[in-house]
């Protein structure tokens, strides 16, 4: 596939990159809800379409910058991308309910998230580069700054936060 191709894609990808560095840079809780909403959508996303469309995945060796992505997706990959991929979505689900926590939980998810967007750089217009090192940025920034407090405290009922808040104010 050439650029024309992958354009409105790419533009849409970096868009949204560029929205989630904003939004861990300004509203950092909204920040990690959207991050986490994206790894559990992309999760989903990747389960359902390696099951249905396996042959899809193989695509990304025609936009690697890297020969030795080229290799392995068309060689170890392509016999093997039904497990892969679906390794690479369930742990794209568990770095998401990882960012809607706190403590190393959060840090744990983070970190998942940082090296899953930097292994995936080389697969250059494939995925959206530099999409890809900005949401990385992103996902550092509110790591480094969020971690210790879930992103969900106090906004639902039976939440500590909110149980503190309503004896605090009785």
């Amino acid at each position: 596939m050439s650029f024309a191709e992958y354009w409105p894609a790419w533009l849409v990808s970096n868009l949204v990159a560029l929205l989630l560095l904003l939004a861990a840079i300004k509203r950092p809780r909204t920040g990690r809800i959207l991050f986490a909403l994206l790894f559990i959508g992309a999760g989903i996303v990747n389960n359902i379409t390696i099951h249905t469309h396996p042959s899809l995945y193989q695509l990304y060796a025609d936009t690697t910058f890297l020969s030795s992505y080229r290799h392995f997706i068309n060689g170890y990959f392509a016999a093997n991308s039904v497990f892969i991929v679906s390794m690479i979505a369930l742990c794209q689900l568990i770095a998401g309910f990882a960012l809607l926590n706190s403590g190393w939980f959060c840090r744990t998810g983070c970190i998942g998230g940082i090296l899953f967007l930097l292994a995936i750089t080389p697969l250059g217009i494939g995925a959206a580069f530099p999409s890809t090192i900005v949401m990385a940025v992103g996902l550092y920034l509110l790591c480094i700054r969020t971690s210790g407090i879930s992103p969900l405290a106090g906004k639902w009922p039976g939440s500590a936060r909110s149980l503190i808040n309503q004896s605090s104010s009785s």
